[in-house]
């Protein structure tokens, strides 16, 4: 938005001609989102336990998490509400990879937001019904897949990028709608499964934003997607506005979010940002490359579902509990030895990803 009030100035001096720099915008975005985290966390906390929206521990969890019930929740609206209006103020709202970024983040931060908000006014931890659920989820989906796919300027934005060859790429024509819809879904999912203990969710978030803001921003310079031999999909550059929003959001929200937590992101924090780094991934066309990354978060997704398939065909469980961080608990790991772990996981699976882009 500064970006736009700038370019109608007759004249800038060279100060105010820094905020036109992609490189000072993603800075401040950052940097703006991590301060409101920061500046209104004690305050926004202090307002959802004043108002009771507190957890509902789901009793076939680990008995070791009673201790945790009644602690506050829905700090996703925190996150959403800082990384929106940062990348309201220092990104270019004629950016259409950016306005259908805020759009995802909104759409299911909304779904998220009637999930949480049910269950706190029911004291259940059931929530939204699976079906309704996914149904918004398929909706909202297909809304932003179809946003990219007929507003695609070439086949670029919208072929399928076949690994390991600098040349080859598949033309998926309508059926990149409906990849897509299934991409978005999924990783919203996989991102809210994986959000069962304290911070565990929100640093693989953090890490694989990171990397995919690289990538982003390497797919909209001529000189650095020609060297990684990635395609050069015009103004996706922007999107590292955005994706340092996030960042600085997520660095925030750990603080008050790290064990023992003060909050949890509910939902609504996990949709939204599931949802925000599933489509970064299938606007720059990386989604195998994302898979790589976000295998943290796929892992803890397939314990859940080979759980429910073993437990349905066979009567027998393969693990303790699902997702796989409660099979690590009952096993005697502690928390925080779980949630490290983790997240030393991802990291080494966003290195291995980012590796790929020059495996060609």
């Amino acid at each position: 938005m500064l970006d736009f009030f700038l370019s109608y100035l007759p004249e800038k001096s060279s100060f105010l001609n820094l905020f036109s720099y992609l490189s000072t915008r993603t800075i401040l975005s950052t940097l703006s989102a991590l301060m409101i985290v920061l500046f209104f966390g004690d305050k926004f906390i202090e307002f959802i336990r004043s108002i009771q929206f507190n957890q509902k521990i789901d009793d076939r969890g680990p008995k070791s998490h009673k201790v945790k019930d009644g602690t506050p929740t829905m700090g996703g609206l925190l996150i959403i509400g800082s990384v929106l209006l940062s990348g309201l103020l220092w990104g270019d709202l004629q950016n259409k990879y950016l306005l259908i970024s805020m759009f995802t983040i909104f759409s299911f931060g909304l779904i998220g937001f009637f999930d949480d908000y049910r269950k706190v006014k029911s004291l259940d931890s059931k929530g939204l019904s699976m079906v309704t659920k996914i149904f918004f989820q398929v909706v909202f989906a297909f809304v932003a897949s179809s946003l990219l796919y007929y507003s695609a300027n070439s086949t670029t934005e919208t072929n399928y990028i076949v690994p390991f060859f600098k040349t080859i790429s598949i033309d998926l024509g309508i059926f990149f709608i409906f990849i897509s819809v299934f991409i978005l879904v999924g990783s919203s999912n996989a991102v809210n499964l994986t959000d069962g203990l304290d911070g565990l969710a929100i640093l693989p978030v953090i890490i694989v934003t990171a990397a995919l803001g690289f990538i982003a921003w390497s797919a909209g310079n001529l000189i650095a997607s020609e060297y990684l031999y990635i395609p050069y999909i015009e103004g996706t550059g922007e999107l590292l506005v955005l994706c340092g929003a996030m960042i600085g959001a997520g660095i925030g929200f750990l603080w008050f979010n790290t064990y023992p937590a003060q909050i949890f992101m509910g939902d609504i924090g996990s949709l939204s940002m599931g949802s925000f780094i599933a489509l970064i991934a299938i606007i720059v066309r990386h989604e195998i490359v994302f898979a790589v990354m976000a295998m943290i978060f796929i892992i803890e997704a397939m314990s859940v579902i080979l759980q429910v398939a073993s437990f349905r065909l066979r009567r027998k469980r393969i693990f303790k509990m699902a997702p796989l961080h409660h099979h690590f608990e009952l096993i005697g790991w502690k928390e925080p030895k779980i949630i490290v772990r983790f997240w030393i996981i991802t990291f080494i699976f966003v290195l291995i990803g980012l590796s790929l882009l020059k495996i060609r």
